[in-house]
């Protein structure tokens, strides 16, 4: 028998509205008290007068105290409910991209809260970043092994998203053998990927679209690229004919994965690699009076918490401001932000502010945001995050 969940009166509007998440504080805890839930338990959900809303599951211990999985009250949380969601989510890929490399589960766009799926040919790396995907860990696996049928299944269940629910890390490989690089196309472009200890899945496909918008701009000119990872941006410009690309990123190992995907693209010759803080690598550079063409800035989120914004913000307009010290007098800045509690308006300001700090123009002559394998749920702002401007800065 499935537990009930029920909502103070009016806190059903935000999910009539279409969002998926219930707060604590919307809980009736006198009619139905959290306590008496495990974390991840599923429960039938209902407005303050008895109205069954639909299927969530459910963490006692966590601000987002349940997340709706479905809207029909009859349906069970299992594998032929994964399946469904499976197909559906794997439909929207095909008809967007003809090989199989891509986001396939993108957690609430693809109506399933917690799960994030990245495809990597025939390895799928999952993150079960909630108590409830985690107690559905088998019936996930059951599913993608009917829907995809892939030959390596990794868990990289490491995010600080699972920490706040009162989950362990652990990273492990669920299903098959791990071959000894697991490489990938974007763009025209090969990467190895390094799955299991990389940054999050060890790839961030979100930015494929800016990538290839940036990649038409790059020609003979001379790139940066700052927080490179493993050359996503820089590695992508080189094989789009950049004369010469700086990779700078503060993790040895991420540069060794660039110098690798330079050598697996035949650009070598044309990436070079930088170790060191950002802030610190931008100052050495000035300080030596080099200059350059392009500029990218794909910094980690500086703003984690609504309480970071304020610091955040200043991060932000710093980086970009000591970034505009080393374009000429006519050059192109890619300034991007994956900070969800930076808005897109206050990413403009900030670089509106740094064009001025430098006594120049800008033209904002593109505006990007994630691609089509990372759905916004039209109800759900978080999960719109990702903002790439592409600024014209010049002298008069």
């Amino acid at each position: 028998m499935t537990q009930r969940l029920r909502l103070n009166k009016n806190a059903d509007r935000r999910l009539k509205a279409g969002h998926l998440w219930i707060y604590s504080n919307e809980v009736d805890t006198k009619a139905t008290p959290l306590k008496e839930f495990a974390a991840g338990e599923a429960a039938l959900i209902e407005a303050s007068n008895g109205k069954a809303l639909g299927v969530a599951y459910v963490n006692p211990h966590s601000l987002i105290s349940a997340r709706i999985m479905s809207r029909d009250p009859e349906m069970r949380l299992d594998r032929s409910l994964f399946v469904h969601r499976f197909n559906q989510a794997l439909a929207l890929r095909q008809r967007m991209f003809d090989k199989p490399f891509y986001r396939l589960i993108h957690g609430e766009g693809d109506l399933l809260p917690g799960l994030v799926i990245d495809r990597f040919g025939d390895v799928l790396v999952v993150q079960l970043n909630t108590a409830g995907m985690q107690a559905l860990a088998d019936e996930i696996v059951d599913a993608l092994e009917k829907v995809i049928k892939p030959e390596v299944i990794v868990f990289r269940n490491d995010t600080g998203g699972r920490r706040q629910e009162g989950l362990e890390a652990q990273v492990e490989v669920a299903k098959g053998v791990l071959p000894d690089e697991v490489l990938i196309e974007e763009n025209g472009v090969r990467f190895a990927v390094p799955v299991l200890d990389g940054q999050k899945t060890g790839w961030f496909y979100d930015h494929r679209v800016n990538r290839a918008w940036l990649n038409a701009q790059v020609a003979g000119k001379r790139v940066l690229d700052v927080f490179s990872y493993v050359g996503g941006w820089g590695v992508q410009a080189a094989a789009s004919g950049a004369s010469e690309v700086l990779c700078v990123d503060a993790s040895s190992k991420a540069l060794e994965q660039v110098a690798r995907n330079a050598e697996l693209n035949g650009v070598q010759e044309q990436v070079a690699i930088g170790e060191g803080d950002a802030f610190e690598a931008l100052a050495a550079l000035k300080a030596d009076g080099e200059q350059f063409d392009v500029v990218i800035l794909d910094p980690p989120a500086f703003i984690k918490k609504r309480k970071d914004i304020p610091n955040g913000e200043r991060a932000y307009a710093r980086l970009n401001r000591e970034a505009m010290r080393l374009l000429g007098r006519d050059g192109l800045l890619l300034s991007a932000s994956c900070s969800m509690h930076l808005a897109h308006d206050r990413l403009v300001d900030v670089v509106r502010g740094a064009v001025r700090h430098q006594d120049r123009h800008g033209q904002l002559i593109f505006q990007g945001h994630q691609g089509p394998d990372h759905p916004v749920h039209p109800a759900i702002p978080e999960t719109a995050y990702l903002k790439a401007l592409g600024v014209r800065v010049y002298r008069d």
